[in-house]
């Protein structure tokens, strides 16, 4: 546990540097919009020297380096700016749409977690035979479906002609944890689909590789039976690799929820972005990218700690 908790300790003092680097980019990045602060904040009625005013009290003119450090300045007291009309908050904007796009996310991740190891495993333990060729097949077709193109025939299927599930909108689970699930299902299936179908592929090799070792075929050969040591020994062996792929997919993920959150009228941080991009709100958008960095950042520590836990022989190699 010891080495766990240092090993945590070194991943969390990277990230301060990391994310330093992803505030300077993104921060750089949108300076160079041709988007105008002063307009959008004003509003299209506003006169050129009403701009001109506006920028020079929020010190828009100041040199690029010192309007850097004043942000940072201001991320460090949790302020990052206010939005374009209506004028709120970007920390309160982005905090409300924040729980919706993890609940999203947490959903996906487990559904895609699921899908990889069911089709991962068997088509690993019928190797070569018709069970693994239709699974490779589908996990082939499923990497190659868009998941926004995927969410439309949802809809088209299980809303429009089924009626099992809602077209889109999204229910509070402090007021129905059905309606919830309901309303995250389909957005959540758009999403995890791609991202399972890939990590299955993973799984199967893993497996594939694990059930050669000569210690299976020892303790299959000694008595155990095949399921046990699969289920005991083969199956955490093999997770390593796959866990290490789902920290690389997570951001798939996130950039995929931008567009599933549009289609199925979610209100989570890529209709919040959308929207943003749209109106030409830079500070908004700048949150909104901040904490989608951040959040992928920490899963990838996560991740780190998952792989160490599922690794033993790390724990020896980092004492």
């Amino acid at each position: 546990m010891a080495t766990i908790l240092r090993m945590a300790l070194g991943r969390l003092l990277l990230l301060v540097p990391m994310v330093l680097g992803v505030t300077l980019l993104v921060f750089v990045v949108l300076r160079f919009s041709p988007s105008d602060p002063a307009y959008n904040a004003l509003g299209e009625g506003s006169t050129p020297e009403a701009r001109a005013a506006y920028a020079e009290e929020n010190g828009l003119n100041d040199p690029l380096p010192l309007r850097y450090a004043r942000f940072l300045g201001d991320l460090l007291q949790g302020d990052l700016g206010v939005t374009a009309a209506p004028s709120r908050p970007v920390t309160e904007a982005v905090s409300t749409a924040f729980p919706l796009t993890l609940q999203l996310a947490v959903l996906s991740v487990l559904l895609g977690v699921l899908v990889a190891l069911a089709l991962g495993v068997t088509a690993a333990l019928f190797r070569d035979r018709w069970p693994d060729q239709v699974i490779r097949a589908v996990s082939m077709a499923g990497v190659a479906m868009p998941s926004f193109w995927l969410g439309i025939l949802l809809i088209q299927w299980f809303a429009l002609r089924l009626g099992w599930f809602p077209t889109g909108g999204y229910v509070n689970p402090a007021d129905s944890v059905g309606e919830w699930l309901r309303s995250l299902a389909l957005p959540a299936v758009a999403v995890a689909l791609p991202v399972g179908s890939q990590l299955a592929r993973v799984v199967r090799t893993a497996m594939v590789e694990e059930l050669d070792r000569d210690y299976v075929r020892t303790a299959v050969g000694g008595g155990l039976p095949r399921s046990v040591v699969v289920g005991r020994n083969v199956l955490r062996n093999a997770l390593i690799t796959p866990l290490t792929v789902l920290g690389l997919q997570i951001g798939y993920l996130l950039s995929g929820t931008v567009v599933i959150e549009a289609i199925f009228g979610l209100p989570g941080l890529g209709t919040l972005i959308m929207q943003a991009v749209t109106a030409g709100d830079l500070a908004l958008v700048q949150g909104v990218v901040l904490c989608v960095a951040v959040s992928f950042l920490l899963v990838n520590l996560l991740v780190d700690v998952l792989y160490l836990f599922a690794n033993p022989r790390l724990k020896g190699a980092t004492r």
